[in-house]
This record gives structure tokens, sequence and C-alpha cells, in this order.
């Protein structure tokens, strides 16, 4: 028997150059980069993994770098933003230290209860910070990272869709398992029922049709807990008419695709203790991880590939560590 999804596993998104994407997500967000891979649909073409300490699902990000690509545009149907959670009190910070990067924000607004920073990646990725308590469970925050622990990302808060028929979107979250919660203007609320990583805000607006590329949002993932379950998922969207891909290896856990009839990309995706991966004697993150299959491809892959270096610890004026663990 089917069970309801605890939250998100991942977002992934398209961006531009790879060390650029590295150099925000890890320099100025201080996330970790805890695998850096090749897509694997496309091993030419690096897919960078960001996190806590052990890329735990509910924490995760991910990006193609596409150095080539195209600019895309949001739209329908596709991932408005993603959002991350920050302590109630670091809004402040993350304005300042999102100034000093020369990052435009907007906010803090109001939504939900909850007060929210808007931004753009260098890629033009829609990016929030959301104010919330402390991520519960099993969490390992990266604490060697730019940012002052007590500031520090806690993990994935949510997505916001705009799809092209919000009922149909709505009627899939349901099946995930997602309850309504409210609404907000034209924004409904969407809640899974575990601790972290809960949120999907289905946007009922006018807006043009999206365009996948640099700066857009690929697809979420969510939740499940074995490979088992995948078949029985695959075989329900399946006899609804969805567009279901065949259950997939994705090395550091299993998942399957589904185009729901609202048009937004879910990855449904195994738990796991976490998707870090390096080679062997390397910290996660900090070389080309290939699982076996593609061992064979290693010297063509990294001859095709640029090189990529990750910003450690915090720079001499940036403050120094907080020890208070909120």
């Amino acid at each position: 028997m089917l069970s309801d999804t605890p939250g998100l596993h991942h977002v992934t998104g398209i961006v531009g150059d790879a060390q650029t994407a590295i150099d925000f997500y890890v320099g100025v967000l201080g996330v970790r980069l805890v695998t850096q891979t090749v897509n694997f649909e496309d091993i030419l073409q690096h897919h960078l993994y960001f996190g806590d300490a052990n890329g735990t699902p509910g924490t995760v990000l991910t990006h193609f770098p596409d150095p080539h690509g195209d600019p895309g545009r949001a739209g329908k149907p596709q991932l408005e933003s993603v959002s991350f959670v920050v302590p109630t009190d670091s809004l402040e910070y993350w304005e300042t230290r999102l100034a000093d990067h020369d990052v435009a924000v907007e906010g803090p607004l109001e939504r939900f209860d909850e007060r929210v920073l808007r931004f753009e990646d260098p890629a033009g990725t829609q990016v929030e910070l959301v104010a919330g308590p402390p991520v519960p469970g099993d969490i390992e925050r990266w604490t060697a990272g730019p940012v002052p622990t007590e500031h520090a990302i806690r993990g994935l808060h949510g997505v916001a869709a705009l799809s092209v028929n919000p009922y149909a979107t709505a009627g899939t979250l349901e099946t995930l398992g997602f309850e309504h919660e409210a609404e907000d203007g034209d924004r409904i609320r969407y809640r899974a029922t575990g601790s972290r990583a809960t949120v999907v805000d289905v946007l009922d607006r006018d807006a043009p049709f999206g365009r996948e590329g640099t700066g857009t949002l690929h697809h979420v993932a969510v939740r499940v807990e074995e490979e088992d379950d995948l078949h029985e998922w695959r075989d329900l969207f399946d006899d609804r008419g969805y567009d279901v891909s065949r259950v997939k290896d994705r090395h550091v856990f299993h998942s399957l695709y589904v185009r729901e009839p609202g048009g937004i990309l879910f990855e449904l995706a195994t738990e796991t203790d976490g998707v870090a991966a390096s080679e062997a004697g390397t910290d996660p993150g900090e070389s080309l991880y290939l699982p076996d299959w593609f061992e064979d491809d290693r010297d063509l892959i990294e001859s095709q590939l640029p090189a990529l270096t990750v910003p450690t610890g915090r720079s001499t004026d940036e403050e120094p560590a907080g020890t208070e663990d909120r």
C-alpha cells in the first residue's frame, strides 16, 4: 500500500556556468556542494548537488550547468521559485549579506504569516529565503561554510508552481499526500505531513508560457520510502494516463518522473541518508564522482568538462562562526 510522501526530496534547475553556480551557492548562500557528477542523460554535462553536510533529502538543490544554453523564462507550466528555510531572526543578516555580494533583494515580504526575501541567483533562477522555526530531525547543517552557523540555511522550504491547470496540479499533490492548508491571494498552499521541506504553493495567476533554459527550474522531487514504492506509483500514474517514466537508477537514489496534467514535472525519489558522493580519498563535492557504469568513459568526460573549485571557509572580512545553535 502506497504511503503519503513526507515532503520534498530535491529541486533541480538549469544554470549557465558551473563555477559561477558553485561560487554563489557555496560562497554566498553557504550550502555545501555535496556531489559533483554528470547528468546521466548527457554525460558531457555536469550535475551539481548542493545541500546540508550529507545532502540529506529535503535539503538538496541540484543544477544542470549549461554554459552554452539560452536563457529561459519562468512561466507556465513550470516551477516559479524555490525557497529555503533560515532562522526566524536571520533575515536582516541575509539582506546585508546579499547586498554585500551585489545581489538585489525584494522584501521582506509577508506571506502566510511568514517573512520572505526574494532574489535571483546569477543565472536568473528565482530563489527565496523564508524565516521559519528550527527544522527538527536529521538535518546536519554545514558548519564549515562562509555563513555563521546561527544564520545558516536549514534546508528546503518548498517550491511555487505555475500550473496550466491548478485544479489538476492540486489533485496530483493530494494523490501524493499533500493537504490543502491555506490561500493567500492567488497562492494556494499545499503541505506534506513530514518535518521538513513540506510546502508546494500552486499559483493561480496569469503568466506567459515558460521557456526551458538557464535560470529556470526543471522539476521538483518528493520523497518515497523505497524502490518498490516507485513501481506501484508508476502503475497508478500510468493507469490514470499520466506521462510517466520507467523507474530509474540515479545511483544515490532511485526515481521516476511524472508530468501531471497541469504540466509540472514531478520526480518521486527514494529516501536515503544523504546523496553526498565523492571519489575515494576526497571530501564530498571536491572531485568528479562517477557511478561504476561511467568509469570507462572517465577520461573522455573529464576532458570535456571544466575543472571546478569549491570555496572553503570564511573570508577574513566575514564574521566568525557563531556558537549559538538555534
